[in-house]
């Protein structure tokens, strides 16, 4: 999760990003290439939708497998935590995008996720189910919508997401130092200790964030689709998957807490 996408900072995945060139051919060099069935990606070690559509299976395959053993050892998931820090800051800041690093990435947090999932399914039964048919809700809506053209990225979004993104970052590490300093026994914090109209704070904040995480997705997506129509390296479909696990994950999290403060 991050303001307009670390994972996505490369220059091929903006608008306006310098694609591939065509050089000059022969009419009959033209009609060879029009007569030849269409070159995959890996043909062209080029990225494609479809391509990185394929990367994010397997990433997510592993993610799962990484929950799953969360799931059963919970005392994994701090180790974890970190490890994922790590690694999605080396991701984050490597020039070169590396398989195995992002695939290390999904299955380091999908140890996370498992073990944090584990510990809040014990405390409020049915939680992770919740949680989860939320995640795909959300993200199934958001791709529908991005891929039928009927949510698309502008600056102006753009600009109130990563205003909005500040703040609640802001807000995150303010609440996180009242809680360690004992100044607010709250187990949730500000979120839980205050209340508006009735209703908990981290309860509009979570509704709030997941609208954010979702807008973050149609970056993700919009990210990716500029990076195939730019041409961009097939090598590159692994930053793709990376930005959009990073967020999908941060969706989930996010999720997770809001049903918890409500069943708490």
């Amino acid at each position: 999760m991050a303001i307009d996408n670390p994972a996505f900072r490369n220059a091929g995945f903006q608008r306006g990003g310098v694609a591939q060139q065509p050089q000059n051919l022969t009419a009959e060099q033209l009609q060879q290439m029009y007569d030849q069935p269409a070159a995959t990606a890996v043909q062209t070690d080029r990225m494609t939708v479809e391509d990185t559509l394929g990367k994010s299976v397997i990433a997510f395959g592993i993610l799962l497998v990484g929950a799953a053993v969360g799931w059963f050892i919970p005392a994994l998931a701090i180790p974890a935590a970190i490890a994922g820090f790590v690694l999605a800051l080396v991701n984050i800041f490597k020039k070169e995008p590396s398989a195995p690093l992002v695939l290390s990435y999904a299955g380091v947090q999908g140890i996370f996720v498992g073990g944090i999932s584990g510990i809040f399914e014990s405390m409020f039964p049915g939680i992770v189910s919740q949680a989860l048919i939320g995640t795909v809700a959300v993200f199934g809506v958001t791709f529908a919508l991005f891929a039928s053209g009927k949510v698309r990225a502008s600056a102006r979004a753009t600009k109130v997401f990563m205003i909005a993104m500040i703040g609640y970052a802001v807000f995150s590490l303010v609440n996180i130092v009242l809680m360690w300093t004992g100044a607010n026994d709250d187990p949730w914090g500000l979120r839980g200790s205050v209340e508006i109209a009735g209703i908990p704070l981290g309860l509009i904040l979570g509704v709030l964030v997941v609208i954010m995480a979702a807008y973050s997705l149609v970056l993700d997506f919009d990210f990716i689709k500029q990076g195939a129509q730019n041409g961009l390296p097939r090598k590159f479909g692994w930053t793709g998957v990376f930005g959009v696990m990073m967020t999908v994950i941060w969706l989930y999290l996010e999720i997770l807490r809001m049903i918890a403060i409500t069943r708490d």
